[in-house]
């Protein structure tokens, strides 16, 4: 392990990029914790503990909303947009042919992407704000219309800063610059949830602790097989003769992998879930009492540790399959096989290979998404079976730490292999 350090140390693009992204972490940090003027900040973060949907929405934020800092929404406004563009992409098909053009199509829907975050970003710090002006803590100490619109006019364009230095950072090829923000925001939750384990510790409850820290290593060992994870299909290739010399007849094969859809599956539950809560919140206080109770009837079930934990599930796992429809498509790589010479041993060219990977695919997907809902889950059933907040394992969170981790640690590897060519 030290050798490798020695040698991402001695590549000077290598470690240029890696202090690069550290100091536009600590930017990010620092950005954090500026916070906005007119909100009382403690009422706002007893506002988010006592809710468990919106208090998912602070830890995706990296702890940017609980502190309604001037990079309140974190990096959500420019996910929701690269989303939106990857289902439109289903719908429209010009936009799917720009998709498949190459790098220059990427640049397009990228710049199409940002231009897209800024009014979502504008629309979602509105809906913030709003939602915390009827609230019965007091949050907002200011509401006239000129601070209003001061904060969405900073919120926003704290968005497009770090939409600009998380791209800065994925220049460097040492890892997505936007999953690194998210990344950097998770660990730096780390410190504080250590610190008030600390505070409530009980000896009477070490085999607890002991338990949870099992839970823990487990998690972090599933999360590692399962993103690694994938399955091979046997692709063989018939052999060809162009002017008297044979070519073809190679053996490779097509990776599948088992968590495909990687952590977007969870993002479209929180962002379903969150929705109906959010608006509930708008109609708390309505004057018509039927609005009224529905709107808190609609905040109570949704608190309801049972029926959040399996709606959450279920979504986790229809997402997942949806998802995997939207990126894998069987047809087009049976057909492109089948123009290569290419075949799998045993299948029949065409619709026949289409059908078998879809099958496999399938089944390879239902593993994945059970997965991806177990992980989505497992702070609830560690809370219920503990009883223990702080104690509970942010699976999610662990998922993207790790995802992160393995994505970095491949480009840095990546980039030692290629100049260890360019030495040779």
């Amino acid at each position: 392990m030290w050798e490798k350090f020695h040698q991402v140390w001695n590549v000077k693009e290598v470690r240029n990029g890696l202090l690069f992204v550290l100091a536009m972490m600590v930017l990010f940090r620092f950005a954090s914790h500026v916070p906005l003027p007119g909100i009382d900040i403690e009422a706002l973060r007893r506002f988010f503990q006592a809710n468990q949907v919106l208090g998912m929405l602070s830890m995706f934020s990296g702890g940017t909303i609980s502190n309604f800092a001037i990079v309140a929404l974190g990096v959500a406004p420019y996910i929701t947009a690269s989303i939106i563009f990857q289902l439109l992409g289903m719908i429209i098909p010009r936009l799917e042919e720009i998709q498949k053009d190459g790098e220059s199509g990427q640049k397009r829907i990228n710049q199409w992407t940002r231009l897209l975050t800024v009014p979502l970003a504008c629309l979602q710090s509105l809906a913030l704000i709003q939602l915390l002006r009827q609230s019965s803590l007091g949050i907002m100490t200011k509401t006239d219309p000129l601070h209003i619109v001061t904060l969405i006019a900073t919120v926003t364009a704290g968005t497009v800063f770090l939409v600009w230095i998380g791209e800065l950072m994925s220049e460097k090829k040492v890892g997505n610059g936007i999953s690194l923000l998210i990344f950097a925001g998770i660990l730096a939750s780390l410190p504080q949830a250590f610190s008030q384990l600390m505070v409530t510790y009980d000896s009477t409850q070490l085999v607890s602790y002991i338990v949870y820290g099992i839970i823990a290593v487990l998690t972090i060992v599933g999360v590692v097989f399962i993103t690694e994870g994938q399955r091979n299909i046997p692709i063989q290739y018939a052999r060809q003769v162009h002017g008297g010399a044979s070519m073809g007849g190679v053996a490779t094969s097509l990776p599948l992998r088992v968590n495909m859809a990687g952590v977007i599956p969870i993002i479209f539950a929180i962002s379903i879930l969150l929705f109906p809560s959010v608006i509930a919140q708008f109609f708390v206080n309505a004057r018509t009492p039927l609005v009224a109770q529905t709107a808190q009837w609609i905040i109570a079930i949704l608190q309801n540790q049972i029926v959040y934990g399996a709606t959450y599930f279920l979504l986790v796992v229809l997402f997942t399959f949806f998802y995997t429809a939207v990126v894998f498509h069987p047809d087009r790589i049976a057909e492109n096989l089948q123009k290569q010479g290419g075949f799998i041993l045993g299948i029949r060219p065409g619709k026949p290979t289409a059908d078998y990977l879809q099958n496999i695919i399938n089944r390879i997907n239902l593993i994945g998404a059970v997965f991806l809902g177990l992980i989505a889950v497992l702070p609830l059933l560690a809370q219920g079976f503990g009883g223990s907040r702080q104690l509970a394992i942010g699976g999610t969170s662990l998922l993207i730490v790790v995802s992160v981790v393995i994505e970095s640690v491949k480009q840095v590897e990546a980039q030692l292999t290629m100049r260890k060519y360019d030495v040779y």
